[in-house]
């Protein structure tokens, strides 16, 4: 039996939603936002009604009836740390969803909000999968050199364990059964030990571990940044916004634009040569330090997201790594597919979906 899964994967400008019977595509489409639109409404969790409102309208002019719907899967926001699988929208999760000051700082919140709501209407399970927030770190990847300070965990998990499950099925292997190192390079970029389908370390994208990307500065000495924390220079929210959304390609050559600086570097600029290696250079050191988490026992080294696109990007980061495995890319994020496949594996009953809260 094929199930109908609609799911739902909110930005901070767009709302991706897709309709699939089973793997196949039934509909795909985008409800765009404004800056002037969401300034309306308000908070994130405040444009809620008036993006559910677009969904449904995109929805019905494409002759989708939501009564058909199987299952409802939206993208989770920063909640609380959890396990990796899917989760069943219940009112703890839906409470935090709305009121944990983490989630509301990113609109994938709405993604379990709206699956929980049009779940609630037509009847129907509703879910979130893979979070950001997935923590299966050994506790020893946790430490660091104070005792203050643990290291935390945000993270691409949905298309990092995506494109190992694409790398296995494409292999005829079982992703429990195989090590993988899994590199999402995107506006944030994060690189993954996956030890039979569990990540077992992983850089924090968020709190400015790891690569620089094109919007973050990555890790950094920590003196020199301590310095200019105490210049009086720079307000405390300026200091966050490096490390979010204003470090990187940002900082350095005035765009969150991966493909501008390549062409600046295919057209001679050596600034952007230098710049743009630099950053494979860092995705190459980090793949190094999980090849050493997996104690040299990984079968390949996936290259995934927006600047897997890349073709001078990825070949750079291939002759650093390519004498630890193969390395496969694949270009892009597939997570609508992915939070269907998660849908559908409860649903037949391949997977239990978990009760977030225990």
């Amino acid at each position: 039996m094929a199930f109908r899964i609609l799911a739902i994967n909110p930005g901070s400008t767009s709302t991706k939603v897709g309709v699939y019977d089973g793997e196949n595509k039934v509909f795909e489409g985008v409800v765009r936002h404004t800056a002037e639109e969401l300034a309306k409404c308000g908070s994130i969790i405040e444009q809620a009604p008036m993006r559910m409102e677009l969904i449904k309208r995109l929805l019905a002019e494409h002759d989708v009836d939501l009564a058909t719907v199987d299952a409802f899967i939206g993208r989770g926001g920063i909640v609380r740390p959890m396990r990796s699988g899917v989760y069943t929208v219940n009112d703890k999760l839906l409470d935090d969803l709305k009121n944990l000051p983490s989630a509301q700082r990113h609109a994938s919140a709405l993604g379990g909000i709206f699956a929980r709501q049009l779940g609630d209407e037509y009847g129907k399970p509703c879910f979130i999968a893979d979070p950001v927030v997935v923590d299966e770190r050994n506790d020893i990847a946790k430490i660091t050199g104070l005792p203050q300070v643990e290291r935390t965990c945000v993270f691409h998990c949905l298309n990092q364990k995506a494109s190992a499950r694409m790398y296995c099925k494409e292999h005829g292997k079982k992703y429990n059964e195989v090590n993988l190192i899994v590199a999402h390079m995107g506006g944030g970029i994060t690189v993954g030990a996956h030890e039979k389908g569990v990540v077992i370390d992983v850089n924090d994208g968020i709190a400015g571990e790891g690569p620089f990307s094109p919007e973050r500065t990555g890790s950094m000495p920590m003196k020199l940044v301590l310095d200019m924390c105490f210049s009086g220079e720079y307000t405390k929210e300026q200091l966050y916004g490096f490390c979010s959304k204003a470090g990187g390609f940002v900082a350095h050559m005035n765009t969150n634009s991966a493909l501008d600086v390549e062409n600046a570097m295919l057209a001679g600029d050596e600034k952007a040569k230098m710049i743009f290696e630099a950053l494979g250079y860092n995705v190459a050191k980090t793949i190094g330090e999980m090849a050493a988490v997996l104690k040299g026992t990984a079968e390949a080294i996936i290259l995934t997201g927006g600047l897997a696109y890349s073709k001078p990007l990825c070949n750079y980061i291939k002759e650093m790594v390519g004498f630890i495995a193969p390395v496969v890319v694949y270009p892009g994020e597939s997570e609508l597919e992915a939070l269907v496949g998660g849908a559908v594996r409860v649903l037949s009953g391949e997977e239990d979906a978990r009760v977030y809260g225990e």
